[in-house]
């Protein structure tokens, strides 16, 4: 499956405001449409074993990762801004015999009752801090969450030269899964619209539920804002926030930052 760029698994620290609601309220198709989203797992689950525990899974969502975490035996927390989608992760989590700590909260600013060997922001949650402000308080409440020598990992957009250069993209499918109770087909289309001058895109996404003979039944739609971050802003936003070393790569084969195709993936490590 293609990356989403304008959805991420978890919910947005300070959305923008949309005229329609925002697809982080209907958690149950947002679980049905990523659920088996894995292209990141094992580096996710992977920073976190190489880290140490115990884990903090920010924008966790309905629990994509935070559950792989859990199944693979790892000590992970959540935290969340939307209730919705911390409900469906609680129901995810009960069918599988686990009640993790999972809290409501503003990636910007929140508090853990513990520190943590890694923080962990995946799937493009980072994206939705729509200003610098926002970026440099996120990572800053995260530092502070870390354990001295602790990890923080992220993915983040970051768009290339050649979206760039295209200001408007008309709806474009992305995604066709099945919806694993109703069985209907399930079909993501994203319309997006960048703003260079914000570093902003904004897309309006349709989802589209397909009954057993193929019609469309039901049609949702939503807006949702992001914030892309080129990889020369993100040294001095980490060197700001306190962290003492990091590492910015192209993708999670660790390619060059300037390689990217279309996203950065961030460590940073608390001094000890």
């Amino acid at each position: 499956m293609d990356r989403v760029e304008g959805l991420s698994t978890g919910s947005p620290a300070a959305a923008g405001a949309s005229a329609e609601p925002s697809p982080y309220t209907r958690a149950d198709l947002y679980d049905a449409l990523f659920r088996d989203y894995t292209a990141d797992l094992d580096y996710y689950l992977g920073a976190a074993r190489a880290a140490g525990e115990p884990v903090l899974d920010v924008g966790c969502g309905t629990g994509r990762v935070l559950l792989r975490a859990l199944e693979a035996g790892l000590d992970v927390d959540g935290l969340d801004a939307s209730a919705e989608m911390l409900a469906r992760l609680r129901q995810n989590a009960a069918a599988r015999g686990f009640d993790p700590r999972v809290v409501e909260g503003d990636m910007r600013a929140f508090r853990m009752p513990r520190r943590y060997a890694c923080v962990m922001i995946p799937f493009n949650a980072f994206a939705h801090n729509l200003t610098a402000d926002d970026q440099l308080a996120t990572l800053r409440c995260c530092r502070e969450h870390l354990a001295p020598g602790g990890r923080l990992v992220f993915d983040v957009f970051s768009a290339t030269p050649a979206m760039i250069a295209t200001p408007v993209s008309d709806p474009v499918l992305e995604l066709e899964t099945r919806h694993p109770e109703s069985g209907w087909l399930l079909r993501l289309s994203d319309g997006r619209r960048l703003d260079v001058a914000t570093q902003t895109q904004h897309s309006r996404i349709t989802i589209e539920e397909l009954d057993a003979g193929g019609r469309v039944a039901r049609t949702h739609r939503f807006e949702t804002t992001v914030r892309w971050i080129h990889p020369s802003e993100m040294e001095p936003l980490l060197r700001l926030a306190g962290f003492d070393r990091w590492e910015i790569a192209g993708g999670f084969d660790g390619r060059p930052a300037a390689d990217h195709q279309g996203a950065i993936v961030v460590s940073a490590w608390r001094g000890a």
